[in-house]
């Protein structure tokens, strides 16, 4: 990826070190949060020698098989290629054009492939078919509302994260994520949301879905959100840069004072990975290891799924 990388990814490391939580780390490496339904792990790589290959593999052995598809363009995001990720999804949604989650994974996989343009159409065009076959698809409403905040509807944004965050589960990890999102927006555009994001968060669990209710596709509300990407595009690129290395170095000055922090390790990877930084991607590793021995095979099998050899 070398030393320059678009706001997209900026996002993603910044988005993704704040996302204290996020689904993000429970899901895009694989692991099942514990009130997912049984086939959240449809969408994980299998943890293999090659992950990649034997992905691969199933999709030339089987061509008509959405599922392997999917699990494919997963695989392909972990790893941060964007285009190929959004290739493999839109073979999965061509074949099964009635699943509202194959058509927002590939709008998101369309938005993080994007160099420059924050909301390429084809990843709108992508949202808009999730949420005319499911509206309550989370990532689809999320992505959409970013669509409204982009247009300069910053209020109409606001209202539609807002709604999301009602229909959300109590224990959706998600939860804290959106919550940022709607704080920034409001602080960045000057909005006043206080009070509504208080009776939000006020409402008691049992008014709130239960987690098992929510679609699979909720599994896919992204790391970077419109005010991590709002912030990013006013920057210059080395400044874009210097953000995302202090949010790293952020991360590190952590970790080093708790070691024992398995997911932050594993979010450094991942954000080290993305800003192209594989060398020290690597030496992550070596040093979670060297911390948390009781979990080296977990560790080097998410380094797999990133591409970190």
């Amino acid at each position: 990826m070398g030393g320059k990388i678009g706001v997209q990814r900026v996002a993603l490391v910044v988005a993704g070190l704040i996302a204290a939580g996020a689904v993000g780390t429970a899901v895009w490496h694989g692991r099942k949060p514990a009130d997912a339904s049984p086939d959240a792990n449809a969408l994980a790589p299998a943890a293999t020698a090659d992950p990649i290959g034997t992905l691969e593999q199933a999709t030339r052995n089987a061509p008509t098989d959405a599922t392997a598809w999917q699990k494919l363009g997963f695989a392909y995001f972990a790893q941060n290629r964007y285009g190929e990720a959004a290739d493999a999804y839109a073979r999965a949604a061509a074949i099964a054009p009635d699943k509202a989650v194959l058509w927002s994974a590939l709008g998101e996989a369309r938005v993080m492939a994007s160099e420059h343009d924050p909301m390429p159409a084809p990843a709108l065009e992508a949202f808009r078919k999730a949420a005319a076959l499911d509206k309550a698809d989370p990532r689809a409403r999320y992505f959409l509302a970013v669509k409204r905040d982009l247009d300069g509807d910053h209020a109409g944004a606001l209202d539609d994260w807002l709604a999301l965050l009602r229909d959300s589960p109590a224990d959706a990890p998600w939860r804290g994520d959106l919550i940022r999102t709607i704080d920034q927006v409001a602080t960045i555009n000057h909005l006043d949301v206080k009070a509504k994001l208080a009776a939000m968060q006020a409402l008691p669990a049992a008014a709130l879905p239960h987690a098992q209710e929510m679609p699979l596709a909720a599994q896919g509300i992204p790391g970077p959100n419109a005010g991590d990407i709002a912030a990013a595009a006013r920057l210059a690129p080395h400044e874009q840069r210097a953000m995302a290395d202090g949010m790293v170095a952020k991360l590190e000055a952590r970790l080093a004072a708790d070691p024992s922090n398995v997911d932050g390790w594993i979010m450094l990877m991942r954000s080290r990975m993305t800003l192209g930084e594989a060398d020290k991607a690597r030496k992550a590793l070596t040093d979670a290891i060297a911390a948390n021995p009781s979990h080296a095979t977990d560790l080097r099998q998410q380094a797999e799924v990133l591409g970190i050899r």
